[in-house]
């Protein structure tokens, strides 16, 4: 079930971080000059132009799709929308590959954005609530390793048809349509993940709660060759208003705060250095076209940190993987701002990804833990909003500090970010091997 729902994550992934691969081809064709952009090159005064417009509305869409659509799966269910929004952003995604100005790509991008970022609140409150407590963090790990695999796949598909016209269209239409591949990948998805078990007895359909949990119960023992222990008691969840106003009410509150603060600090060291490391490269001496090739062996890591994180998942408490990962990112960054020699950086780069990767499946764990089952996805979907409207200005302040600073004025942006997200975990609470119904209490 976890791989299933990962393979609908890696075309979510795949989408999302064709961004930067897809930019030089956009550019050349030249659909983001001012007047190709409409009303989008309004944005000029706060320094978005260009193809920056695009990132812009990229994380305009996600930022909209997780924080008002979040609730959409606590109202429907995980699995239809888990479906939907991935059909969804496929559709929209093939349109825009077929747009002649910057305008159309942007608008078709922003919608695509919004199906995206739904799906991203989705997965997390699917796999929590399929996954037995002691099984949840190597869960996680394996989700994100698996939906990180996208990111070198796109950077090699790119690379290997930059400057062809496979079937008549320019490179990074068809890099943008292979991603719309996910819409066959759906029903095959469909067929084989159940509803989440927890979210239909919240609804009063315990028939088809028992049914599912018991073929899981019948396949697991059929894995094992044994009969499985007797259930242990656990206590029930509390009643609720199951509403947005919740998770701002005296129990949730201090959650809700911790974690938007969190993510708008996570994001600034995660995607800032994903996003700008050929540009950092840049800037510690390196040649820019062998800042690329650094950028793809750096780019190759993504997938090893969760999977790295398999060992330990569940071994360590979540609040202790997080704080590590962002500890070592913030140690890196500085590291790696006063390094010169191309194989120390490309070292760093990988250790700093590794552990941006660690922190990553660790915390989309932790945050879908906190919160109970009637408002998990609309919770998450708020806190993570936060993080998606984080990356979009956090871009803008790396340019700008970079431009004045270099690269160790952006290392203290980063290490200052770090600092910050460890300490607001620091206030949350333990989640290792206790029940959703005991957390949410």
């Amino acid at each position: 079930m976890v791989i299933l729902i990962s393979l609908g994550g890696i075309f979510e992934f795949y989408d999302l971080f064709f961004t930067g691969y897809v930019a030089p081809g956009m550019v050349q064709a030249g659909l983001f000059k001012p007047e190709s952009l409409g009303f989008f090159a309004a944005l000029a005064p706060i320094s978005v132009a260009g193809f920056g417009t695009f990132v812009f509305a990229t994380f305009a869409g996600l930022w909209i799709g997780a924080l008002v659509f979040g609730f959409v799966a606590d109202r429907l269910g995980r699995r239809f929308i888990f479906t939907w929004s991935l059909i969804w952003y496929v559709i929209c995604t093939a349109i825009m590959a077929f747009q002649h100005s910057g305008l159309a790509i942007n608008l078709w991008r922003f919608a695509a954005g919004i199906g995206i970022g739904v799906e991203l609140v989705t997965i997390d409150s699917y796999i929590s609530e399929l996954i037995p407590s002691g099984e949840r963090g190597r869960a996680y790990a394996v989700n994100q390793f698996i939906t990180f695999c996208a990111v070198p796949v796109v950077a090699f598909l790119a690379f290997i048809l930059k400057d062809t016209h496979p079937l008549g269209l320019e490179y990074w239409r068809v890099v943008i349509l292979i991603g719309t591949l996910g819409a066959v990948a759906v029903w095959i998805i469909r067929r084989n993940v159940p509803e989440s078990p927890r979210w239909l007895a919240r609804q009063g359909r315990l028939d088809e709660a028992e049914r599912i949990v018991a073929d899981i119960e019948r396949r697991v023992a059929a894995e094992k060759g044994t009969a499985l222990p007797a259930p242990q008691p656990v206590s029930a969840e509390m009643e609720g208003r199951g509403s947005i106003a919740e998770i701002f009410g005296p129990l949730y509150r201090k959650r809700t705060l911790i974690l938007s603060i969190f993510n708008m600090a996570q994001v600034i060291g995660f995607y800032g250095f994903a996003a700008w490391v050929p540009t950092l490269l840049i800037h510690r001496g390196v040649h820019v076209t062998a800042s690329l090739g650094y950028a793809f062996v750096i780019a190759i890591a993504n997938p090893f940190g969760p999977l790295l994180g398999t060992f330990f998942a569940d071994k360590l408490e979540r609040k202790t993987q997080i704080c590590g990962g962002l500890l070592i990112m913030g140690i890196v960054i500085a590291l790696f701002s006063q390094a010169s020699e191309p194989a120390v950086l490309i070292v760093l780069g990988v250790v700093f990804t590794l552990a941006a990767n660690v922190m990553s499946y660790a915390y989309h764990g932790y945050q879908a833990e906190l919160f109970p089952t009637r408002i998990r996805a609309r919770a998450v979907g708020f806190v993570y909003s936060w993080s998606r409207i984080a990356a979009a200005f956090a871009g803008l302040a790396i340019g700008v500090l970079l431009h004045n600073y270099g690269v160790p004025g952006v290392a203290t942006f980063i290490g200052a970010s770090m600092v910050v997200g460890i300490c607001m975990i620091l206030l949350g609470p333990s989640t290792k091997g206790r029940s959703l119904e005991s957390i949410s209490h």
